[in-house]
């Protein structure tokens, strides 16, 4: 009995949390769009029974999900959702590895204390950070004046409402979610795989490269999943900080829920953007599974 408890909770968390929201979202993406409260006619009606089972797959259609098709802005989004995450992710692996292995590499009494430093703007809001953000990269914000101040620019530089604000801010907001997994990695390394490398005739590069990097992919690899699946539906970041043309999949779900109200095209482009992130997850999932058996 305990054992058959403690393996149904998590299933009990995924059917709450995860299936049942996940069933009703379904069921709005496969209804068609009305003008009342709520914005939508349901085909599927349990209080009918059996009959209301049947008629709901005898009238079966996916109108919502073919418009999505038709529509080139929703296929477009989902393609600069996946092409911002991609570059996010590169973005944030490229600024996070330096950091995490200097972590690692600090000595032991300092690893907590710069652990908290990383952990430290979790503390704030994040849609504070967010709007501190749009202060700073603004034409007179504090980055375009201090370039002004040491004469690399001669005029403001338009960085706010672009793809590169989105950059900047995603990989400021999700550089956590890339440090601790390749930290926790490299910090459990036995350096003297490495002075074995060198005392085989490596340099420090050489010994960095073939020993150091492969030992860290498993951290890598959890930090970019941990990064590109919640970027892909980012929408306070896109909306804030990004201009007209920065188009991403969680903009468009925003405006067709609460300006447009078609729940139903909205309901069938969430259920779109869980069926594509399904892949990553599951991939993440395995990735994990590796890395704990290869611990064991």
């Amino acid at each position: 009995m305990r054992r058959a408890l403690v393996i149904s909770i998590p299933y009990i968390w995924l059917i709450a949390l995860f299936l049942i929201p996940f069933g009703i979202v379904l069921k709005i993406a496969l209804s068609d769009p009305q003008i009342s409260i709520p914005p939508y006619t349901p085909h599927f009606d349990l209080s009918a029974g059996w009959a209301g089972i049947k008629d709901f797959f005898s009238q079966l259609d996916f109108e919502n999900f073919t418009w999505l098709t038709e529509d080139d802005l929703y296929w477009k989004a989902y393609l600069s959702s996946l092409r911002i995450a991609l570059i996010s992710t590169i973005l944030t692996l490229l600024v996070g590895f330096p950091i995490a292995y200097a972590m690692a590499q600090a000595p032991k009494e300092w690893q907590p204390t710069l652990m908290m430093l990383i952990i430290l703007p979790f503390w704030t809001s994040f849609l504070i950070r967010v709007y501190a953000w749009m202060g700073i990269l603004s034409s007179e914000g504090f980055l375009n004046q201090f370039l002004l101040w040491t004469g690399l620019i001669s005029a403001p530089l338009q960085i706010i409402n672009t793809d590169w604000a989105v950059f900047i801010a995603i990989v400021y907001t999700y550089l956590p979610f890339m440090v601790l997994p390749i930290y926790a990695t490299l910090e459990k390394l036995d350096p003297s795989y490495t002075e074995a490398a060198q005392d085989l005739g490596c340099s420090r590069a050489q010994a960095f490269w073939s020993v150091t990097i492969p030992l860290s992919k498993s951290g890598v690899i959890a930090g970019c999943f941990l990064v590109f699946i919640p970027v892909v539906g980012e929408f306070v970041i896109p909306s804030l900080l990004g201009g007209s043309k920065t188009l991403m999949i969680g903009k468009v779900l925003w405006e067709e829920f609460f300006s447009n109200r078609d729940w139903p095209v909205a309901s069938a482009v969430a259920v779109i953007l869980l069926l594509i992130l399904i892949i990553p997850i599951v991939l993440f999932q395995k990735q994990q599974e590796r890395a704990q058996e290869a611990e064991t």
